[in-house]
């Protein structure tokens, strides 16, 4: 039987390969072919650690909870669009000059655009 910290790792793991979708809880334990009991605890742990949130949900007319990553993991996919990558400015640009990551439009549309998208998503679920 696997040690409760291997079980810990996994859970994370899982949890964080499902973005902002979540897992529900339910779920999670056939995937570790853990128990309902073992599987709650482990929750509570990692919950408790800062790791994952926890959101209560209605499934089949039963309460549950929807497991949540606090972090994903950065991916070179997360900036690739970024307009600072290859701007003609960019040699110059800095925070105390007149060209600045401050005042740049170009870098303002993006972020707004990128947290329109990560909120959105995370309405979904």
């Amino acid at each position: 039987m696997p040690r409760r910290n291997d079980l810990e790792q996994k859970a994370l793991q899982f949890i964080i390969n499902t973005g902002y979708e979540g897992v529900l809880q339910s779920e999670l334990w056939r995937k570790l072919r853990a128990s309902s009991r073992e599987g709650s605890r482990i929750a509570l742990k990692l919950e408790d650690k800062g790791l994952i949130r926890r959101e209560k949900e209605l499934r089949d007319g039963r309460w549950t909870y929807r497991l949540y990553p606090k972090r994903l993991p950065a991916s070179i996919d997360s900036i690739a669009d970024c307009p600072c990558l290859l701007c003609p400015d960019n040699p110059r640009c800095d925070p105390s000059s007149a060209i600045s990551p401050r005042s740049c439009e170009r870098l303002t549309e993006w972020v707004l655009s990128i947290t329109k998208t990560e909120f959105g998503m995370m309405g979904d679920s």
